[in-house]
């Protein structure tokens, strides 16, 4: 049974997974809370290795299954986190807009993403606290700019968002989750057409083989 299949008997399309990654604090945590279950906490601490949370939606009339990954921004858990780049349909990379050290890793995260997840898989860039504009150090501006300035980063959409107040957070995972479905779709529709084709030629070969059985008699 193919993951389609199976996620049709669990009375979804299709499962979905998004990993989160980013430097410790940039608030992944939250942003996943507040999209999950519409809460925000202030005194979140540091993620301890990997997390996830579970959101079905409803997206181009289709029901998908949510898998949302929090992973780990220290150094000790990369070996860990680069595990679970494998199978994420979508990546989100996460800064904090009043820390310019994080805004500078983006390009180290950038390239693990390249490194271990799938060809295809879909990327967002998320500069996170915009509530916090007397504090901000990397403007929008800053980090358009920096997409820009690579001809393979054109397929990222940049967004700003508070986990604190919910500004675009909505947003930002629906983009993800619809970059990730349409890749998932057209995988799906091209392995029905092999299987199709692959019946259509099984048919055609047993015919043939049928007939000259008959001309051999």
């Amino acid at each position: 049974m193919d993951a389609h299949a199976h996620a049709r008997k669990e009375n979804y399309d299709f499962l979905v997974k998004i990993l989160l990654v980013g430097s410790s604090g940039v608030g992944k945590s939250a942003m996943i809370v507040r999209y999950a279950d519409d809460v925000f906490d202030a005194s979140y601490v540091s993620t301890i290795g990997v997390d996830f949370k579970i959101k079905t939606i409803e997206l181009d009339g289709k029901i998908v299954k949510l898998q949302i990954w929090d992973t780990a921004g220290q150094e000790r858990f990369r070996t860990l986190t680069s595990s679970y780049y494998r199978g994420a349909h979508g990546v989100v990379i996460v800064y904090d807009i009043t820390d310019e050290h994080s805004f500078a890793d983006v390009a180290m995260w950038l390239q693990e993403v390249r490194n271990y997840a799938k060809e295809h898989v879909a990327r967002i860039l998320v500069g996170n606290k915009c509530d916090l504009e007397a504090r901000r150090r990397v403007t929008a501006e800053e980090a358009r700019a920096f997409l820009a300035a690579r001809d393979d980063y054109g397929d990222i959409t940049f967004f700003e968002t508070s986990a604190k107040d919910a500004t675009r957070v909505d947003a930002a995972f629906h983009k993800v989750a619809r970059a990730a479905l349409d890749t998932l779709s057209g995988a799906h529709d091209a392995l029905a057409q092999r299987t199709a084709d692959a019946v259509a030629l099984s048919s055609v070969t047993i015919s043939t083989g049928s007939a000259r059985k008959r001309c051999a008699c």
